[in-house]
């Protein structure tokens, strides 16, 4: 599947909508033809950054959403995966770990996939080591099985942990660990891990040390970040910061913004913080 290139809606007049220069920016670099990637080299801008704008303009009809659920997730039927847990249950399963191990180290496909069912985490680590071992298999493997030990194995391998189909189905595996979770999402920006605060993608166990990585990497991070969540949360953000200060900065950004939002400043005048 092709990545998303966005577009502007037909006849949409930006002058119109409440938009930050930022996202005004990136709305006037849409095209149709440039990806999420390419609009991050030709504005300057992260990907998260362009990502956050985006959902901005879709938000506000400006743009259409992608018609795939996330981006960069492979789209497919269940029935392979069915096949190949079928395949493991009635062929496989019998056989020594060790013989499984063995097997799976030299597997090609379709036993292959069969072999990312297999709930040991030592099957993992051989099938790691399996060159045909690809991303296909990542996904499987990120999505179906249920160690941590074997999960923290998957993600080690930096060309796995970088596609955003084996994030996102780590993410949503219930033995995700909250190192491993750490290590995934906690340099995000402050934007990025309140979504997965709030997702009903994840288990709620994820929900809660995701809140408690949010509260840590906005204790740190620098004053701009902190306001943008802020803002651009309507301030439904801060019922996870309950009880954490901030600092003359922060302060000041915020008492210095005009706002239009009702719901944005009902949460801040709410907030024990409150400037």
């Amino acid at each position: 599947m092709e990545p998303w290139k966005p577009v502007l809606t037909p006849g949409v007049d930006l002058r119109g909508l409440p938009l930050t220069p930022e996202e005004g920016f990136v709305a006037s670099r849409l095209d149709g033809a440039t990806d999420l990637h390419a609009l991050s080299i030709v504005t300057g801008l992260s990907l998260e950054r362009v990502e956050a704008a985006l959902e901005r303009l879709v938000s506000l009809g400006a743009v259409s959403a992608p018609e795939v659920l996330d981006e960069g997730e492979p789209v497919a039927s269940d029935e392979p995966a069915g096949t190949h847990r079928e395949l493991y249950e009635t062929v496989f399963r019998q056989l020594a770990p060790d013989e499984r191990a063995t097997r799976a180290k030299a597997a090609e496909e379709p036993e292959l996939s069969t072999f990312c069912f297999d709930p040991l985490p030592a099957v993992i680590h051989a099938l790691l080591d399996n060159p045909r071992f690809s991303l296909p298999q990542a996904r499987l493997v990120a999505t179906h099985h249920r160690t941590p030990s074997g999960l923290e194995a998957l993600a080690a391998r930096a060309a796995f942990a970088a596609d955003a189909g084996v994030r996102r189905a780590l993410l949503r595996n219930p033995q995700l660990s909250t190192g491993l979770l750490r290590r995934l999402h906690g340099g995000r920006r402050l934007l990025e891990q309140h979504k997965l605060v709030v997702s009903r993608d994840v288990p709620e166990q994820t929900r809660r040390a995701a809140r408690e990585l949010l509260r840590a990497r906005f204790s740190t991070a620098e004053a701009e970040e902190r306001v943008e969540v802020i803002v651009k949360t309507e301030g439904r953000c801060l019922t996870a910061l309950a009880g954490l200060p901030v600092d003359g900065k922060t302060a000041a950004l915020l008492c210095s913004r005009t706002y239009t939002s009702t719901l944005l400043v009902q949460n801040i005048s709410r907030w024990a913080a409150c400037p």
